[in-house]
């Protein structure tokens, strides 16, 4: 079977793309598939057509990978894909628009506000925080991943400068209540009896996990199981296969949590392409399940092959 394994691409989280990307490549060579990297620049739909994969495995993230924009690509070229469609990759990617789903649903998440960059409000949009949500916040913008332009903001002194970081990204952000809690990994494998592997507690020195926590070695620590309640651990079990339905995910995902001093948790977001590198966290769930690395990477093929009809 030939597969193109999709990397790189056009979004800031590129080098973390690439990275995921071999990953898949050597791993599926591992197991006898004839596995083609791709990086999907500008010329991504000419180099397919060229190819011609029985399959494209999608290890790209951010803009353009996770926000329908190459699974609409590769439908319109007839090439069957692993991971979330078009409609589902468009609104977990949108932080905006996952909010809402999330409290039309009924599942709990963080009290926000949604943000314009429009000069004319900014003040309105500051009051409006400080009246509804108060301090301390998380400034995001609406579409990026990785938690790139995501500030935690404790001093509204310093909200005008995390307004401008977002809002450098994209033309809309999201202001949301800042929860005191354990942070907490939900990784759900699967098409329509999704599994969720066990829960991974993230740990930071610096208390954030951001971009560079996320990316560099000894920048966090992944505690698995994760030390919470087992009514904690059941509720996010629960949340998390009722999310990764309604949003329609399919093969794999994963979905953030805080879980506060209650034992109640709130959703923080739902990532459709889940990082696939030595350092992310889904591929540590699935080990701790019992699954290496090869394993993960060929249930995900085998999933997609069964969604589209390839078994």
């Amino acid at each position: 079977m030939r597969i193109a394994v999709l990397m790189g691409g056009r979004s800031k989280e590129r080098e973390v793309s690439l990275r995921s990307g071999r990953a898949v490549v050597e791993s599926l060579k591992r197991r006898g598939y004839e596995a083609i990297p791709v990086d999907a620049d500008a010329g991504v739909a000419a180099e397919l057509q060229k190819l011609a994969p029985d399959l494209a495995f999608i290890a790209l993230h951010g803009r353009y990978g996770e926000d329908g924009s190459i699974q609409g690509l590769l439908e319109m070229l007839d090439i069957p894909y692993t991971g979330c469609g078009v409609a589902s990759s468009a609104i977990c990617m949108d932080k905006v628009i996952t909010k809402k789903l999330l409290v039309y649903e009924g599942i709990p998440t963080a009290p926000f506000l949604v943000l314009k960059n429009d000069c004319d409000s900014r003040h309105e949009s500051v009051a409006d925080i400080m009246e509804h949500l108060g301090m301390p916040i998380v400034i995001k913008p609406s579409n990026q991943g990785s938690s790139i332009g995501t500030t935690i903001v404790k001093d509204s002194d310093q909200l005008g400068a995390a307004l401008d970081e977002a809002f450098a990204l994209w033309p809309e952000a999201l202001a949301e209540k800042f929860i005191e809690g354990v942070e907490v990994t939900s990784s759900v494998l699967g098409n329509d009896y999704p599994r969720v592997l066990p829960l991974i507690e993230i740990n930071t020195a610096t208390g954030v996990y951001d971009y560079k926590a996320k990316y560099t070695p000894g920048g966090s620590s992944h505690i698995i199981p994760a030390r919470v309640s087992k009514q904690a651990t059941r509720r996010v079990e629960e949340i998390s296969r009722q999310i990764y339905l309604a949003f329609r995910c399919l093969g794999f995902a994963r979905i953030d949590f805080i879980i506060d001093s209650s034992d109640q948790p709130y959703v923080l977001e739902v990532n459709n392409i889940p990082g696939l590198t030595e350092l992310s966290l889904f591929p540590d769930a699935a080990a701790h399940a019992g699954m290496s690395y090869d394993d993960l990477v060929e249930n995900i093929v085998n999933l997609a092959r069964k969604f589209w009809g390839l078994c």
